[in-house]
């Protein structure tokens, strides 16, 4: 379709969606179902406006008393022909009292809602007054803390709310706490008062923002205020290590500078809130939530140590850009609906890679954006569950599947091509004029390719359908001809992973590479096969790397002097493209087997001196020698492996290197001299020459033993000798799964059926991988099934990445056919099921599926 045309249809296309925003012409009341349905949220904003939430919390010390609230709500209403659906999640008793404009109705709930009856509602304004029990599943109380997480319908779990994101509401807030507690919420803290052992803090009207942004955070926590450049930031925390409070404190203040500077430069638009605090939170769900004047992060992530690696140091960099960038990209615009949340992770993962370019001098920004995006992206999209960027969602109760890696890591791949499709300046003129239209709005992602759109003469919608609405990834494939020494003929194809004749408009460049020298080549990749005219008459070069810069997507051809001239490549980028297309080439059993991957890598731990690269070969080796190899080959193996790990850490120089080589070998140490070696670290608290070790290293080494059967009292000699409360609560959670008594595992499992048992997310799936743990596969594969059985509860009652985390801790350490048969029999036995669910399942079993099938062709070329 020419241009002309496509522009005309836009058009067509807005002025029926405008004549459709009217008023409903229906007179049928909407359904009351559970959840937050489709139908109920169109109803809802068209009849709704102006809504503003008064709310009161009384929150007892004992985290086993009730938290009392009520609340005022105030909404203008342009329709009182039907009832209206107030949102509350909750058991009836958690009701008691509500009265809708003066008049005391019935304090019942009916499938989620609170039904506000037509007779009492009126045109115009109207105000509901509730006493309620605030429900506890999103309060995240501990015994001297808690926190709100309402992302993405989980308002209507704490309090009676129209829980939507294209409800924008003011919120007013007071809390009475214990004395000896403190507090953040969106709005700025207004007033104070003490009565005996109790206070009330009386927070500002927020700014106007979606329901899931609604949050406050109170306990005994440490408050620090910093100004630094005219901009006033408070921060709430609760860690006791002086050493990580003395090396991070400045870095958290100055990157959360540095990426409003950015930002605001960027954008051309100040920061559009009216205040800008944040709060570190021990063993949060998430890596940070970007709630308007009230950051959360997870304490692990912003707290660093002098021996920090370099990449520890970029992701801590990267979380708080990508959080700030969040202020602009989700708070100050806003998502329509959640089928489209992936459009505010993916502008938080763009800005913030560009950020951290900017805020740590000495990154490689190509590098950490491959090594980041890519392997993540992949581990998805190849998958018989990969699912599109842009999935349709009926019901708000199932938002929370549409998280994961298409959407924080292949999404920011795919505005990378289409920046680069459009150029730099038309695309980022594109994005303020998005930003400054919608601003304390919401939009859609066909409102921003309608801007974008009149900035290119691309075809933006045939390339946003299969970039954005379809999932999965191309693979290439390449004819060379040659003759007197001159390239005579080079075409690229490509065709879908699935079979398909589908074609991903992109750009990447090819490096032809010389005994001296390397030329790289741009290919513009619109057609299934294309041409490399720019090549044609070049000397034929010793061989030829594909996707060269790291910025395709897909599986690209390997080269078979390749994996051999890896290290020749200068370029670290280079290096890495090759690592990561050389795995995903032997998973699709391409180019190299696991074994030959795992020899090429062991020669790498010398030579390779990237300490990002370092990472992901380690990475990759680990997996290979854990999913990939037989318990034969591993034995097989372990020896030389450890010994080359080992002469590693003595060769490399960099301290970041050691360390991160250091973590290699504790993972794979399989022989008892590899073990003893780790345990006289671990007891004498002496890590090998160059390295440094934290706290939490040694609890992870502890860890590491622990699940080796290496002694039986290292984990209760370790948790003396952690100081913060924090942390020997998480190792005591955890000792139970480690346990050498099978019994005691069998017991801790059984444990997990009770969602109580499954409030702390992060410690449930570290125990899960240590309970599921190779070494310990023959005994816990039985729990298999009843995993799998609690997964539907696990969705209802956990926060969005945990069905996932759930999944992947259960079933990633894996290989047998065992395993495997369990999985598709639960698939097979529930032709019904959530299909978002299943999608899950598929991703998270991918791994097994392909160690089951590369083992069983090892297994059967050894018996030949």
């Amino acid at each position: 379709m020419k241009k002309t045309n496509r522009r005309i249809l836009i058009a067509s296309l807005s002025l029926l969606s405008a004549a459709c925003s009217g008023p409903m012409a229906t007179t049928e009341s909407v359904p009351v179902e559970a959840g937050v349905s489709k139908e109920l949220a169109d109803y809802r904003k068209q009849v709704l406006s102006q809504i503003a939430y008064d709310i009161s919390l009384t929150i007892p010390e004992q985290k086993q008393q009730p938290i009392m609230g009520s609340e005022k709500i105030s909404f203008n209403l342009s329709d009182n022909s039907q009832p209206l659906q107030l949102d509350f999640k909750e058991s009836p008793d958690h009701l008691k009292q509500v009265w809708l404009n003066g008049e005391k109705i019935e304090a019942s709930i009916a499938q989620e809602h609170i039904i506000l009856p037509a007779k009492y509602l009126k045109k115009g304004q109207n105000e509901v007054k509730v006493e309620f029990i605030a429900g506890d599943l999103s309060l995240n109380r501990n015994q001297d803390y808690l926190y709100t997480l309402l992302v993405p319908d989980r308002a209507r779990t704490v309090l009676p709310i129209f829980d939507q994101p294209n409800l924008k509401a003011t919120f007013k807030l007071a809390l009475t706490l214990p004395k000896t507690w403190s507090a953040l919420a969106n709005g700025t803290l207004q007033d104070s008062t003490v009565q005996g052992m109790a206070k009330t803090y009386t927070f500002a009207t927020s700014d106007t923002i979606p329901t899931y942004l609604f949050s406050f955070a109170a306990g005994k926590f440490s408050h620090v205020q910093r100004n630094i450049d005219g901009v006033n930031m408070h921060f709430y925390h609760r860690e006791t290590d002086a050493e990580k409070i003395r090396e991070s404190m400045g870095p958290i203040f100055q990157i959360h500078r540095d990426a409003l500077t950015f930002l605001e430069d960027y954008t051309q638009i100040p920061y559009p809130f009216q205040k800008f605090d944040f709060v570190a939170i021990p063993d949060f769900q998430y890596g940070g939530m970007e709630h308007v004047g009230a950051i959360q992060y997870k304490a692990a992530s912003l707290f660093l140590d002098e021996g920090a690696t370099k990449d520890q140091k970029i992701s801590r960099s990267n979380l708080i850009a990508h959080e700030t960038a969040h202020m602009w990209f989700g708070d100050l615009v806003t998502m329509q609906w959640f089928n489209d949340v992936w459009m505010k992770e993916v502008f938080a993962n763009f800005m913030a890679d560009k950020i951290t370019q900017v805020a740590l001098k000495d990154t490689n920004f190509d590098m950490k954006f491959l090594v980041d995006h890519f392997p993540a992206a992949y581990s998805i999209d190849r998958t018989t569950g990969a699912n599109p960027i842009r999935q349709p969602l009926d019901n708000l109760q199932d938002a929370g599947s549409l998280y994961g890696s298409i959407i924080y890591h292949k999404a920011p791949i795919m505005m990378r091509q289409l920046e680069r499709l459009m150029g730099e300046q038309a695309f980022k003129e594109g994005l303020q004029e998005y930003l400054k239209t919608y601003a304390y709005q919401n939009a859609t992602w066909p409102d921003l390719i309608k801007i974008l759109d009149a900035r290119t003469p691309a075809d933006l919608q045939q390339w946003n359908q299969v970039w954005v609405n379809e999932p999965g990834r191309p693979i290439f494939s390449h004819t060379l001809e040659t003759a007197n020494g001159k390239i005579k003929s080079l075409t690229l194809t490509q065709r879908g992973e699935d079979g398909s004749d589908r074609v991903w408009p992109q750009f990447f460049e090819i490096a032809l590479v010389y005994p001296n020298r390397t030329e790289q080549l741009t290919v513009d990749m619109t057609n299934a096969e294309v041409s490399v005219q720019e090549a044609i008459g070049k000397d034929a070069p010793q061989f030829i790397l594909f996707n060269s810069t790291g910025q395709g997507y897909g599986v690209f051809p390997v080269d078979e002097k390749l994996p051999e001239k890896t290290y020749t490549l200068q370029d670290p980028v280079q290096r890495a493209s090759s690592y990561i297309n050389l795995y995903e080439n032997m998973l699709n059993g391409r180019a190299v087997k696991p074994q030959q991957l795992l020899s090429l890598y062991q020669k790498r731990l010398t030579q390779e001196q990237e300490e990002l690269n370092l990472k992901l070969i380690s990475g990759q080796l680990s997996d290979v020698y854990w999913l990939l190899l037989t318990p034969q080959q591993r034995q097989q193996y372990a020896v030389a492996l450890e010994q080359s790990l080992w002469d590693a850490i003595e060769a490399q120089k960099a301290s970041n290197n050691k360390k991160l080589l250091f973590k290699a070998y504790q993972s794979i140490a399989l022989t008892k001299k590899a073990q003893d070696q780790l345990y006289k670290v671990w007891q004498s608290q002496t890590p090998p020459s160059g390295i440094k070790l934290s706290e939490d290293d040694y609890t992870s080494l502890a860890l590491a033993l622990a699940v080796r059967d290496y002694g039986t009292d290292i984990l209760e000699q370790q948790q003396q000798r952690i100081q913060n409360p924090d942390r020997k609560q998480r190792l005591a959670y955890l000792m139970p799964a480690l346990s050498a008594d099978v019994a005691v595992r069998d017991k801790f499992f059984a444990s997990l059926a009770d969602a109580e048992n499954r409030e702390k997310e992060s410690w449930v799936a570290s125990a899960l991988g240590y309970l599921h743990h190779p070494l310990r596969a023959k005994t816990s594969e039985k729990y298999l099934p009843q995993s799998l059985a609690l997964l539907e509860e696990i969705q209802r009652t956990g926060d969005i990445f945990f069905p996932f985390n759930w999944l992947r801790a259960t079933l990633g350490s894996y290989q047998t056919t065992s395993a495997a048969r369990v999985v598709r029999e639960f698939v097979a036995q529930h032709p019904d099921y959530n299909p978002k669910l299943k999608a899950k399942i598929l991703q998270a079993a991918d791994d097994l599926f392909r160690a089951e099938k590369l083992v069983e062709q090892q297994s059967g070329s050894e018996e030949l």
